[in-house]
């Protein structure tokens, strides 16, 4: 299996790119993109589809929080996404490729493929192939990582030659209320950690105490972790966690 770059290891990671709590800077966009690369970190970005199968760089599935539409994201075409108004001022929801062409190699880029069933089911695969179309002539280094394994399954199989991992969580908070209860036990057990081949896991940096967490590192896994939002958060964290994803303030 594809294993982590040591830059994944060494530069934290800006959370969304290095946004300033969308004031000026909207996450996932490109003036965070940019205030990243200027501060030498990492840039862990989102995918999200269109509903004309383009992978577009967004997190949420509503438009309502971070721009000046409504409704849900994926009943938008690329075209439309392009041209909403972010309340930040910015305009236009970036695809991937224009993320890549942006930042040509000059961060390390990891890729969070949002789960698009709702379920964390096998209920997957648009997404993916779209990304990985994309991502086939990037030189820059690359990570593919999601929460639902069944994605990352996949992207074993289109992109085997990409470090891959896992998102990883309690699921104890109220998100885990939005999958089937079936899914938590596994989800928080990490159970698909071998199957899919990952090589890390960026794991719930408040949850790094959990013994499976222990577990994979000893056998051999890379433990990043989110999302953290003070050094003290930070201190704590690097007792387990290799490297850290953060926002709300600059890690030393």
């Amino acid at each position: 299996m594809p294993q982590l770059p040591e830059i994944f290891l060494k530069t934290p990671i800006a959370h969304r790119a290095l946004h300033d709590g969308n004031v000026t800077r909207a996450e996932n966009n490109f003036a965070a993109l940019d205030a990243a690369i200027a501060k030498g970190f990492g840039i862990e970005i989102d995918l999200q589809m269109s509903s004309d199968g383009e992978a577009m760089v967004f997190h949420d599935y509503a438009l309502n929080r971070l721009t000046e539409g409504h409704g849900a994201f994926a009943l938008n075409t690329a075209e439309e996404l392009a041209q909403l108004r972010f309340k930040t001022g910015e305009v236009g929801v970036p695809t991937l490729k224009q993320v890549l062409d942006h930042v040509d190699g000059r961060a390390p880029l990891l890729i969070e493929v949002k789960d698009q069933d709702g379920a964390m089911g096998p209920s997957v695969g648009r997404l993916e192939v779209a990304a990985t179309k994309v991502l086939e002539s990037y030189q820059g280094p690359v990570a593919m990582m999601s929460f639902n394994p069944h994605s990352v399954a996949v992207l074993a199989e289109l992109c085997p030659h990409l470090p891959r991992g896992l998102t990883t969580a309690s699921w104890e908070d109220d998100a885990a209320k939005l999958i089937p209860a079936s899914r938590r036990a596994p989800l928080r057990d990490i159970v698909d950690y071998e199957r899919v081949g990952a090589s890390f896991i960026s794991h719930q940096w408040s949850d790094l105490e959990r013994p499976r967490v222990a577990e994979l590192k000893a056998s051999g896994a890379h433990i990043l972790c989110w999302t953290i939002k003070s050094a003290e958060e930070q201190a704590e964290a690097s007792k387990v966690a290799e490297n850290i994803t953060f926002e709300n303030y600059l890690p030393t």
